[in-house]
C-alpha cells in the first residue's frame, strides 16, 4: 500500500527569556513598543505535520512519500528524513523562499511571543499530484494534512477527480477556512481525522449534522486525548480504542500526528480499524512521553511489550508478525 501525505514542513525555533515580558513593558508607551530580550536557551526542532506523520511511519518500517513546499535550507532536514526511512523526492524546493518556519520566545511566567512565517508553504499549491502516483508507481491513499489552504483545496480536488482515496486532517486550518472550503476539504473523504474540538467546529462551519457528515466520508475518526479514539461507521457500531499508560507527560506536541503515523501503518498492514487505532496510540504514547515531535525511539521489543500489557496478546500478536 503506497501512502502519500501532504502536510506543511516547517522547524521551531523556540527561545527562553528568564525574565517577565510584563516587568519589560510600559502601560502607556505600548503604542510604540520597541523591545529586545536577550535569551539563554534555543532549541531548533524538525516540525510540520507532513514530516512529523512521515517520520513516524517510517520508524514503524514504511516509506510514506512527503508531498509538500520548503526552501533551499531543506537539505539537513531532508537528510535526517531520508535516513529515517521518508521518501522525500516529491518536495517541491522553492528558489526564492525558506522553509516555513515558528519562532517563539517564552518567559518565565511561560507567556510566549511568537510567529510563523509561512515562507515556501505558500509553493504547495503548485504541486501536482499525478506525477508524484507515477514516479512511485501509483498512490493507493493520500493524506491531505494541514498545509496551505488553495494547496489542500487542490490536492483534495484532484483525488477526487483521479479516483485516490484521501484521508482529510484540515487540523488547525479549520480555523481559517469557511464552511465552503470546508465542504469540499472532507466530501468523499475515505477517512476524516479531527479532535473533539474539531470535531463540533467542523460540523459548525459546515452546517452539515455529525450523520449527514458521517454520510460523506467512509470512515469519521475523532481523538479523544486522553481517552483514546473513537471510530465511526455508517451502520457498524462505534469502535472505541484507549490510551496506552504513559510512563511521564512530558511534551504534547506531535501526539496527534503520530497517531495518525500508526493507524496508516496499520492501514498499511491490513489490520482491523481497531487495530490500526491501537497502534496509533501507542506511538502516541511514545510522542507524549518525549521533548520534541520526532526525537523519540521506537526499540521494538519495548514497544511490544508495552502493546502487549495495553492491548493485550493477541492484539500484540497480530502486530508483530508486521514490526518485527
Amino acid at each position: 500500500m503506497r501512502i502519500a501525505v501532504t502536510g506543511s514542513i516547517a522547524t521551531d525555533h523556540l527561545m527562553t527569556f528568564p525574565g517577565r515580558f510584563a516587568d519589560q513593558l510600559v502601560a502607556d508607551q505600548l503604542h510604540t513598543v520597541s523591545l529586545s530580550f536577550l535569551v539563554d536557551e534555543l532549541e531548533v526542532r524538525r516540525g510540520g505535520v507532513g514530516p512529523n506523520i512521515c517520520f513516524g511511519m517510517g520508524v514503524l518500517g514504511l516509506r510514506p512519500v512527503l508531498v509538500g513546499a520548503a526552501g533551499q535550507d531543506f537539505a539537513d532536514y531532508r537528510a535526517w528524513l531520508d535516513r529515517h526511512g521518508v521518501d522525500t523526492a516529491s518536495v517541491h524546493i522553492s528558489e526564492v523562499l525558506h522553509t516555513a518556519r515558528f519562532v517563539c520566545t517564552t518567559d518565565a511566567d511561560h507567556n510566549q511571543i511568537a510567529s510563523f512565517y509561512t515562507g515556501a508553504m505558500s509553493e504547495a499549491r503548485q504541486i501536482e499530484l499525478q506525477p508524484v502516483a507515477d514516479r512511485v508507481g501509483g498512490l493507493d491513499l493520500v493524506l491531505i494534512g494541514a498545509d496551505d489552504p488553495e494547496a489542500m483545496l487542490r490536492h483534495t480536488e484532484e483525488c477526487r477527480t483521479r479516483g485516490i482515496p484521501f484521508a482529510a486532517d484540515p487540523s488547525q486550518q479549520l480555523a481559517r477556512m469557511d464552511g465552503d472550503d470546508i465542504r469540499q476539504l472532507i466530501d468523499g473523504a475515505t477517512y476524516l481525522f479531527t479532535n473533539e474540538y474539531e470535531r463540533a467546529l467542523t460540523e459548525t462551519k459546515t452546517g452539515w449534522t455529525g450523520e449527514e457528515i458521517l454520510a460523506k466520508v467512509g470512515t469519521r475518526i475523532t481523538t479523544l486525548g486522553s481517552r483514546g479514539v473513537r471510530i465511526e461507521r455508517v451502520g457498524e457500531p462505534d469502535i472505541e480504542v484507549g490510551c496506552a499508560q504513559e510512563e511521564a507527560k512530558v511534551d504534547p506536541t506531535g501526539v496527534g500526528d503520530a497517531f495518525r503515523a500508526g493507524f496508516l501503518a496499520g492501514l498499511t498492514w491490513q489490520l482491523s480499524l481497531e487495530r490500526a487505532a491501537q497502534v496509533g496510540c501507542m506511538l502516541a504514547t511514545l510522542v507524549i512521553e518525549t521533548l520534541g515531535t520526532q526525537e523519540y525511539e521506537l526499540r521494538r521489543g519495548h514497544f511490544m511489550e508495552r502493546f502487549a500489557k495495553a492491548y493485550g496478546a493477541d492484539a500484540a500478536a497480530e502486530v508483530q508478525a508486521h514490526l518485527a
